[in-house]
Order: C-alpha cells, then sequence, then structure tokens
C-alpha cells in the first residue's frame, strides 16, 4: 500500500535544532525509553520513505497531515505485530506531531488532525514464559563464587524477588538500596518511582555482592571485566545495559541447563505468584508499577485455571457402538 504524496523533503529541509525528532527523544528521561522511541521513530520513516537506510531525523514530521497518519496506522496494523507494538509506534507518532505543533511548525488544526488516531485494540494471551522455583535455583546453583557469580546470583534474586524491568534493575544504585526496610527505590516508566520490597534471602545475596562491589556511590549492578574489576566511571561503578541483563540472564540459565527465560518472564511470574498468593490488584498493580490496573489483571493466571479445572470435571464417554 502507498501512502498519499508527501512534499518533498529536499524542499522543505528541516534545521538540526528544531527537528522535532530530536527535541522529543531529548525530552525523554529514560535512556530505554530514548533507545525505543528512536527505534519507533526510525521504522516509521522507512514505511513513510521506502528507503531502508534513512532514519527519522531530518524528516518532514510537519508536512504529515491526517490522510498520511491514518494510512500509517494501517500499515502498522499489516505488519503482523502485537497491539502493544503497533500502539508504541503510533505514541511516537502523535508525540513527534506535538513536537511539530510546540515549535510553530504547523498549525493546531493539523496537528489535532493528524493525531487523532484511534489506538489498535486486540486480545491476545500474554507471550512469555513462567519461571518456576526449581529454575530459579539451577541459576542460583550457577552462579560460582567469582566477583561475577556474585553479582548474578543478587541480580536473579532481585528480578525474582521484585519483577523489576530490566532497565529499572539497570538503573538501580547503592543510594536506592535500604537494607533496614529491606526496599529498592526504583525509577520506572516516565521516571515514576515507586518503592520494591526484597526477600530476606534477596537481601543475603545483595549484602553477599556489596562485600565485593563495595560501598562506593554509584550503580549498584556493575560490568565486570575479566580480572574481576567494575567498570568505572568518574570513579564510580556504571550501570549494566537492559541487554547486559539479558544476557547474563541466558548465560545462567544456559549454564543451569534450563531453557532461556526474559527478565520478563521473571516479572509475569513475579506478578502472578502475587496473585496466586491473594495479594489483591491493586497492591500488585503499585508493586510492579503498571500505570493501569488492567495491565496486571492481564496476568492473573486464576481464571485460566478455574477453566481448567471446570473442564477437569468432564469425561469423555467410552468408545462404544449404538445398539
Amino acid at each position: 500500500m502507498s501512502l498519499p504524496a508527501v512534499p518533498d523533503l529536499a524542499a522543505s529541509p528541516v534545521e538540526p535544532a528544531r527537528d522535532p525528532y530530536h527535541i522529543y527523544l531529548a525530552s525523554l528521561t529514560s535512556p530505554e525509553s530514548r533507545r525505543t522511541m528512536r527505534g519507533c521513530l526510525d521504522r516509521l520513516a522507512r514505511l513513510l520513505t521506502g528507503d531502508e537506510s534513512v532514519t527519522g531525523a531530518g524528516q518532514p514530521w510537519h508536512l504529515l497531515r491526517y490522510e498520511h497518519t491514518v494510512r500509517i496506522r494501517t500499515l502498522l496494523t499489516e505488519q503482523g505485530w502485537s497491539a502493544a507494538y503497533v500502539n508504541k509506534h503510533l505514541v511516537a507518532l502523535r508525540r513527534v506531531l506535538k513536537e511539530s505543533w510546540r515549535l510553530g511548525q504547523t498549525s493546531a488544526e493539523d496537528y489535532a488532525r493528524a493525531s487523532d488516531l484511534a489506538p489498535v485494540r486486540q486480545s491476545r494471551l500474554p507471550t512469555g514464559q513462567h519461571v518456576p522455583p526449581e529454575v530459579v535455583g539451577a541459576a542460583l546453583s550457577a552462579c560460582d563464587d567469582s566477583a561475577a557469580g556474585t553479582r548474578d546470583a543478587a541480580l536473579i534474586a532481585v528480578l525474582y524477588s521484585t519483577g523489576c524491568r530490566r532497565a529499572e534493575v539497570g538503573g538501580l544504585t547503592l543510594a536506592d538500596y535500604d537494607p533496614g526496610a529491606r526496599s529498592l527505590r526504583v525509577r520506572g516508566k516516565r521516571d515514576k518511582e515507586r518503592l520494591v520490597y526484597l526477600t530476606a534471602e534477596a537481601i543475603g545475596l545483595l549484602e553477599r555482592w556489596l562485600r565485593v562491589r563495595g560501598r562506593t556511590p554509584g550503580a549498584l549492578f556493575s560490568p565486570i571485566s575479566k580480572a574481576g574489576r567494575l567498570r568505572l566511571r568518574d570513579d564510580r561503578p556504571v550501570g549494566l545495559t537492559g541487554q547486559g541483563i539479558a544476557d547474563i540472564l541466558a548465560r545462567r540459565l544456559g549454564e543451569a541447563g534450563a531453557s532461556p527465560r526474559t527478565a520478563h518472564d521473571f516479572r509475569r511470574t513475579f506478578i502472578g505468584e502475587l496473585l496466586d498468593a491473594g495479594v489483591d490488584l491493586a497492591t500488585a498493580q503499585a508493586l510492579v508499577g503498571h500505570s493501569s490496573p488492567a495491565t496486571t489483571a492481564r496476568y492473573d493466571r486464576r481464571p485460566e485455571r478455574t477453566r481448567r479445572e471446570a473442564v477437569d470435571r468432564l469425561r469423555l464417554p467410552p468408545a462404544r457402538p449404538l445398539a
């Protein structure tokens, strides 16, 4: 499907200092959010231009009108992506259009019309896997007594006992840890802070890691060289990236002989375990930092178990010919 004609970029160049693409990305406080939304805008730019080599920088976002954006929405839904993934791209599109309006590059009416796009609705079961306790135990047993092994055991314990996103764990600092309260101060999406709490076992593994790491201010979890040294910047430990955390999980689970799991699988398991234990939805929502209780409810395994138990009450009649 081709897009309605968009005026030529060369005829309407966008100065870098007034580029809504750069201004929008600079407004995001989280490096993970900037990376995610940059990817969304770059994919949108490739849809607009048909050129796989372009990025969203310098594109004529201010020239997009409703006939363009509604067609972009249709193209996104035809990619076979999940509704959540498509809607993330629509959020990026609306935000870059808003920056164009704020910069005076497009009128309020054109902005309102172009950004008036309904979110994509879709009913899908949550993806991913449950992480059973024996898999967590096996991953912990794969962590040796080296500096990296001590760090990895603490990291796995924090993921399992808090349900934090990997970017949230990577952003933790020593100052966020309160051993007396057994809590971590976490900065989530849109820079919202919340407190999460650690099990006694997780505290033990974290304290063991801190005896290796030391009490220098800086990131709570840091990359470690092959020589066993923490990576520093300005004499402070730097944080693990989201990909670094994913790599640690993959390595330790592989060493344990377990199938691959992601940090989000740990998060999904945490939510499911809370709800199975009878924790109310509002408390579970607050602990994992969801903006809507409906998002948390999608991870509730109890309705599925009830339906399965209902079917288990049925009995298939034995094979027997009619008399």
